[in-house]
C-alpha cells in the first residue's frame, strides 16, 4: 500500500484507464459513470505528476470528484446523442432475392399469405400483381415479405 502512496499519480492514471476499459469493453459504453470517474481519475493523476496539484490522497480525492464532475457536466448531452443515435440497416440473408411464384392476386396496401421455407408469410407489394406472377423478395420484416415482379 506504501507504493501505491509512493507513486499516487501513477496509480492514478493506471485505475483512471481500468475505469474506462471496463466502461468500455465490459459495459458497452452504456453507462457514463465510469467514463466520467476515470477521466476525472486520469487527469488528477497527471496534473499531480506535473506538479500542479499536492500529491496527497484527499487531494486524489477531492480534485477527481470535481474534474469527474466538471467533465460530466460539459459532455453528458453530447455523449447522450452518441449513445442514443441508432442506424436502422437492412439485415443482409439468404432469402433476400430469392423468387417464387404468387398464387393469387396480391393488390397495393394489401396482404395475401403464403407458406415459404416451412413459414406462412404476410406477403405486400408496391405494385398490383396477379396470380401466376413470378416475384422476387425484396425486403423482409418479422413475419412479412415485400416482393417486385421479376422483369
Amino acid at each position: 500500500m506504501e507504493y501505491i502512496f509512493l507513486h499516487l499519480p501513477q496509480a492514478l492514471v493506471v485505475l483512471g484507464l481500468i475505469l474506462l476499459a471496463i466502461e468500455v469493453l465490459v459495459l458497452g459504453f452504456s453507462t457514463f459513470v465510469l467514463f466520467f470517474v476515470g477521466l476525472g481519475t486520469i487527469i488528477t493523476g497527471i496534473l499531480m505528476a506535473l506538479g500542479i496539484l499536492p500529491t496527497s490522497m484527499l487531494n486524489a480525492l477531492l480534485a477527481t470528484a470535481v474534474i469527474s464532475t466538471i467533465v460530466a457536466l460539459i459532455s453528458w448531452q453530447p455523449m447522450k446523442r452518441l449513445q442514443n443515435k441508432g442506424e436502422i440497416h437492412q439485415v443482409k440473408n439468404g432469402m433476400i432475392g430469392e423468387k417464387f411464384t404468387l398464387f393469387e392476386d396480391l393488390a397495393v396496401g394489401k396482404t395475401i399469405t403464403h407458406r415459404y421455407s416451412g413459414i406462412n408469410w404476410q406477403v405486400k407489394a408496391n405494385e398490383s400483381l396477379t396470380a401466376g406472377t413470378e416475384v422476387k423478395i425484396t425486403e423482409m420484416q418479422v413475419g412479412l415479405l415485400t416482393v417486385e415482379q421479376v422483369i
